[in-house]
């Protein structure tokens, strides 16, 4: 058992460890661009395009490019909602290549961004801090 003497000091360290976590750096993300933001899928090899994506962050360095680690892409259905379990005409991986989903004809959102999760188990996640670009599928 702990003595009282020792409890304030454990209760202390345990509360400023639990501050100095909360706080972070600071710096948030306060924008996304996705390049190119239009592609033609008919250009590109095997109809593959690949997006990049580029954060403008609250303090330096910024911007600077995102990778899967800041980002989660998706194909959207509307401003700043993710497809869920529809078909959304194209498919993205955690790399920001696409592809057009065989027999759609028509154009795609591709987004990077951050994102949170759908109350709904079916719904695609929205996102918060996000970027678009357009894939033209033949």
């Amino acid at each position: 058992m702990l003595s009282l003497s020792l409890r304030p000091r454990i209760s202390l360290l345990l509360t400023l460890s639990s501050i100095a976590l909360g706080c972070g750096s600071g710096r948030e993300l306060q924008s996304v661009t996705v390049t190119p933001a239009a592609a033609d899928a008919r250009n590109f090899p095997s109809g593959q395009v690949s997006f990049s994506a580029t954060g403008t962050f609250s303090k330096p360095p910024s911007p600077q490019p995102l990778t899967s680690n800041d980002v989660a892409w998706c194909v959207g259905v509307t401003k700043g909602a993710c497809a869920g379990n529809i078909n959304p005409g194209a498919t993205v991986d955690q790399n920001g290549v696409t592809q057009c989903v065989p027999n759609f004809s028509g154009t795609a959102v591709i987004m990077a961004g951050k994102a949170k999760p759908s109350m709904m188990p079916d719904g695609g996640s929205q996102m918060t801090v996000y970027g678009s670009a357009q894939l033209t599928c033949p």
